[in-house]
């Protein structure tokens, strides 16, 4: 697990109005915590903290130590509402996560040895990422940073399924746990893109309208 922290203070001023002028007057960001036995909490958290800590892509798969007035929470980062055109986070939603109770949140998967994989190098082939991220379950001290998937031996046509995966000390897979053995990444053969030669294909009674029209 990464070590990631993140001020914030409590604040009581709810509602719409409220979240706006936080944004525009205070630039912070309004924000939720919520989970374990512990009531929800609303909390603020500075625009500026949180855009550096999201450029680290492990912060958005790692538990995260919430610094509330001085009192720490462990939290993972649930959801994030961004705005439509700029992209800057409006809201940010965080779960509580509780010593020896499972967790089951998102991870990022991570493809090795791209460079060396037999279908790519020596069979010509492209590879396909077909997930992006996996949903698993575990006790908060076994969360990885990410699922590895090793591409070394695959060939052009094969494709990963998560079945096929090891999963870490202590991880489950959310999906097989419901049968659903999704594909993660595969080896296709190459595209070629074939350009077509229109004066060569041009009908023969075609080019001579062409060359009449020139005399």
């Amino acid at each position: 697990m990464s070590d990631f922290t993140l001020n914030a203070q409590a604040r009581n001023d709810l509602g719409k109005g409220a979240s706006r002028r936080l944004r525009r007057n205070a630039n912070l960001i309004p924000a939720v915590v919520y989970g374990g036995e512990s009531t929800p909490v609303s909390v603020s958290l500075e625009t500026r903290e949180v855009a550096r800590l999201l450029l680290n892509d492990a912060a958005y798969s790692s538990i995260l130590s919430l610094n509330i007035d001085g009192k720490k929470e462990n939290v993972l980062i649930k959801a994030l509402q961004r705005h439509p055109a700029k992209n800057f986070v409006m809201h940010a939603d965080f779960i509580r996560v509780v010593a020896g109770q499972k967790l089951t949140t998102i991870v990022p998967v991570l493809l090795l040895n791209e460079e060396n994989c037999v279908g790519a190098k020596t069979g010509g082939g492209d590879i396909f990422r077909l997930a992006t991220e996996l949903e698993v379950t575990c006790l908060p001290q076994d969360l990885p940073d990410a699922i590895e998937v090793d591409m070394l031996n695959v060939n052009v046509g094969e494709i990963v399924h998560l079945a096929d995966l090891v999963a870490p000390k202590g991880v489950e897979f959310t999906a097989l746990a419901h049968d659903n053995n999704i594909a993660v990444a595969s080896v296709q053969e190459a595209r070629v893109n074939v350009v077509e030669d229109t004066e060569q294909d041009q009908p023969a009674d075609a080019a001579a309208e062409g060359e009449a029209e020139e005399k």
